[in-house]
């Protein structure tokens, strides 16, 4: 997927949206922190690191069922999913991951009603 100029405007609304809710601006982790604090019905706390990489894992999973890179499989009473992996990501610099996941951010948070 190609960033254009409407993808480039969302991202900025939603960065905006996001630097409000967090107090400063987000890092691609911060904002994958919040998509797994969300979607495991979390509130906003201190979590550990632990809970962080767990958080943050879940968030890429989620985010990337449309494009088939995983697929939802079960889900504990708690409410926490698990995925099964359909493909390998490609390697990728942290530069490249942002370009990588930004379209599919965009469709989560604009799903969840969080960019309107």
């Amino acid at each position: 997927m190609c960033a254009d100029s409407d993808t480039e405007e969302r991202w900025v609304r939603f960065q905006h949206i996001l630097t409000e809710k967090l107090g400063r601006p987000p890092s691609l982790n911060d904002i994958l922190l919040f998509v797994g604090t969300r979607e495991a019905g979390l509130p906003p706390k201190q979590f550990s690191d632990t809970e962080k990489v767990n958080l943050v894992q879940m968030a890429v999973c989620t985010i990337l069922v449309p494009a088939r890179y995983y697929e939802l499989y079960w889900v504990e009473d708690s409410g926490w999913p698990h995925y099964n992996q359909l493909q390998r990501l490609p390697e990728m610099t942290e530069d490249e991951k942002v370009v990588f996941l930004k379209p599919y951010l965009l469709l989560w948070a604009e799903k969840n009603k969080i960019l309107k």
